[in-house]
């Protein structure tokens, strides 16, 4: 029946709570207060008592809608940023020391890529419930899946010792160098493994979620170096051609600051902790919105370090650094105390967080494409290879950090270069998963969304290309 379809409003609903105020006298009973028969006085308003009642129940449907977004945020934020690790920043600052603000129109272009790659993974993540790796292996083999994990481990590895690089190269602004390196570095990386180990995905997600604003202290040093900003902008918006020359150093930084902002093993971490929060199909436009977000934030961070590095490196002639403790360093005579300090910080704070995203998203990796279980809060008896991974990569990236302290400038960048050739194959392989309607249904993307992911593995595949060839043969230089 019709009158069956008929749902009753929620008593907090504004109109009902404006229909409640008065007394319809068609609807009351003959004799009764509005009724027909005798006609009888209009009805009194409600007390205020009432009244507010009716108001803190509106209250309560906008902080339990606010509940429910706080409770989808996340993954996206927490996966982008992790972008931004020891590498990441390092790679931000030779862009801003090298070409000033010439690569700031490159983070334009990148954001868009981060947020295309990062949300068709999130959605994979929220409509399938199962992780990268898994999807992988069960559409196209485990030979596929190995020989795509054998790859992202090697850059994972090299992309761990770059963290616990980072970390030390922090601590040591700070401290003495022998207790930076047999004593601080020893002591934080038990505790990146006992809180990754130890604890449940909730606890580790408000621990990243908190350490994210840590990456505001960036945007400080960068108004501490006092650019010229409308040099700044016009460079985000033009790219200078004149800087193009020589070719090969041009396409080497920018695939070092798209390999930097998006990275293959930031996909795989995306979709498995997706997996892991539990987000259901329904709550996808509110991880969308996650996403977005990330992507943006993370790439307003680099921006703001390029910003810094440019106005204040490359102003005063220093091209090469060797890791960006010795960029914090540099800044102290050109921005000040304050901007150094600030700088090293947030060297600490992110080179621990990808300490604890990259090694997590590769023993997602490996034991998805091996059919292993996985997953935060689990233990090594239910989950052992997972924990082993995780364990191995820490201990054994944090033994050769300080064991093998200096020239580790190669090993901090090579995971910008090998990411940005491997991203593309993730690519096509995410993209071909995210368009099988057996898996998505009605999620599977749009046309226009279709043609600017594979716009976007073009341009990356092209600029792969580019280096290759301008480092085999005598071009470009």
């Amino acid at each position: 029946m019709v009158l069956d379809q008929q749902q009753p409003r929620r008593a907090t609903d504004s109109s009902v709570l404006a229909a409640d105020d008065t007394v319809n006298p068609i609807a009351a009973p003959p004799g009764s207060p509005g009724g027909g028969g005798t006609p009888t006085p209009a009805a009194a308003p409600p007390p205020r008592r009432r009244r507010l009642f009716q108001d803190a129940g509106g209250l309560s449907l906008v902080f339990r809608r606010l509940w429910i977004l706080f409770g989808v945020l996340g993954p996206g934020i927490i996966a982008a940023n992790a972008d931004n690790d020891a590498s990441g920043i390092f790679g931000y600052t030779l862009a801003g020391a090298s070409y000033r603000y010439e690569m700031l129109w490159v983070l334009v272009i990148s954001t868009f890529a981060l947020a295309l790659a990062q949300e068709m993974c999130a959605r994979m993540g929220a409509i399938t419930g199962r992780g990268l790796a898994d999807l992988i292996r069960e559409e196209y083999g485990v030979k596929v899946a190995l020989l795509a994990m054998g790859a992202l481990l090697v850059a994972n590895f090299a992309t761990t010792v770059s963290e616990f690089a980072g970390i030390l190269a922090g601590i040591q602004l700070f401290v003495p160098p022998i207790l930076a390196r047999f004593l601080f570095l020893p002591l934080l990386a038990v505790g990146v493994w006992f809180l990754v180990t130890r604890g449940s995905y909730r606890r580790l997600e408000k621990v990243l979620l908190g350490a994210s604003l840590i990456y505001l202290l960036y945007i400080v040093s960068a108004f501490l170096a006092h650019p010229n900003w409308h040099e700044v902008f016009h460079a985000t918006a033009r790219p200078n051609l004149h800087a193009i020359v020589p070719l090969k150093d041009y396409v080497f930084m920018i695939i070092n600051v798209v390999g930097t902002t998006i990275t293959p093993w930031g996909q795989f971490y995306i979709q498995s902790s997706v997996r892991d929060k539990g987000v259901k199909p329904g709550e996808y436009p509110l991880l969308r919105a996650d996403v977005l977000f990330g992507a943006f934030f993370t790439n307003l961070i680099a921006f703001f370090i390029i910003v810094c590095c440019g106005s204040t490196l490359f102003a005063a002639g220093i091209h090469n650094v060797q890791d960006a403790g010795e960029a914090a360093r540099a800044l102290t005579p050109l921005a000040g105390g304050l901007a150094t300090v600030l700088f090293a910080v947030g060297l600490i704070n992110a080179s621990l967080f990808g300490a604890i995203a990259v090694p997590l998203s590769t023993a997602y990796a490996v034991t998805e494409s091996l059919g292993w279980e996985s997953g935060l809060g689990r233990g090594s008896r239910e989950a052992p290879l997972f924990v082993g991974i995780f364990t191995f990569l820490v201990a054994v990236s944090a033994l050769l950090v300080m064991l093998f302290p200096n020239n580790l400038t190669t090993l901090i960048l090579l995971p910008n270069v090998v990411g940005a050739v491997l991203l593309p194959i993730i690519l096509v392989l995410m993209l071909l998963l995210v368009n099988k309607r057996r898996l998505m249904g009605r999620h599977v993307p749009g046309p226009i969304y279709n043609a600017a992911a594979w716009l976007t593995t073009a341009i990356l595949i092209a600029l792969s290309l580019i280096l290759l060839v301008t480092n085999v043969l005598p071009i470009g230089h």
